[in-house]
């Protein structure tokens, strides 16, 4: 396996840090990624990169851009820097009430179903417009991410965008970023103004492990061909449904069940850890 030890400040501690391997030599991957091929997890690494603010992790030899075929991504605060619906509930001066379920159910305190009706509700009325306004005002890309895709893309990785989100911003971030396939759910609108109702079934937890597996076997894909990314309880069964998941400054719940987090890094951090 590799140690893969990431950040602006890596490259000034990775002597300390062969020291506590015992021994060998760090090869740079990418900007601020370096790795150093070690027999199996080392005691004290991870605990002194935390205190240094690195991200580090000890990752087997098969999870590699050569071998992975799918990475699938949440949206709100994973490949995006905001959570849509919090900043849309803004408009109407609702942002603190709806980003508290946000948090709630991103915690899994409450069924993300459950709490997507609930914040949908409190929108009733607001024109439509509202949405442009905050794709083109406020939705902003997480640090990385287009070195990301682009990465992928050049290692021939198919995309897969899958949101408890809309369908209003997954759309056009798939085309903005050339992203293969995107699911997300869909917001009621009449008269130009939002009803309150999300259409059809809600695209909850299960649903987006079941998109992940659908996706894979169109593709043809072993599961441990897959990289699941996400940040919230929501996103904790597809990356089940994964090769690896990847916690992306994530919540508790989610990092203590991902096989690898990253806290420090932007989303070039993926490739790092896969490089």
């Amino acid at each position: 396996m590799k140690l893969v030890v990431q950040g602006q400040q890596a490259l000034q501690h990775l002597s300390h840090i062969v020291t506590l391997a015992g021994g060998g030599k760090f090869t740079q991957t990418t900007d601020n990624a370096y790795r150093l091929e070690v027999a199996a997890p080392v005691a004290g690494i991870s605990a002194f990169c935390v205190a240094q603010r690195l991200d580090c992790a000890f990752v087997p030899d098969h999870l590699a851009l050569s071998n992975i075929g799918l990475l699938v991504m949440d949206m709100d605060s994973t490949l995006i820097a905001i959570e849509c619906i919090d900043e849309v509930a803004d408009m109407l001066n609702l942002k603190p009430q709806v980003a508290a379920i946000t948090e709630s159910a991103m915690r899994g305190e409450i069924e993300f179903a459950e709490s997507l009706r609930r914040r949908v509700a409190l929108l009733k009325g607001l024109d439509e417009n509202a949405l442009q306004r905050v794709y083109d005002e406020r939705l902003k890309l997480n640090p990385g991410a287009e070195t990301m895709i682009t990465t992928l893309k050049n290692h021939g990785i198919k995309t897969l965008l899958v949101s408890g989100g809309f369908t209003f911003f997954t759309k056009k971030l798939k085309a903005r970023l050339g992203l293969d396939f995107a699911e997300a759910n869909l917001l009621d609108i009449a008269d130009g103004q939002i009803t309150g109702n999300v259409l059809g079934d809600v695209l909850d937890a299960q649903a987006k492990a079941d998109h992940l597996t659908q996706t894979r076997l169109r593709l043809g894909l072993k599961q441990e061909q897959v990289i699941a990314l996400g940040d919230g309880a929501n996103d904790l069964k597809m990356m089940a449904m994964a090769g690896a998941g990847i916690a992306y400054h994530a919540k508790p719940v989610v990092q203590a069940q991902a096989t690898f987090a990253l806290n420090f890094t932007g989303l070039e951090g993926v490739i790092g850890l896969l490089s």
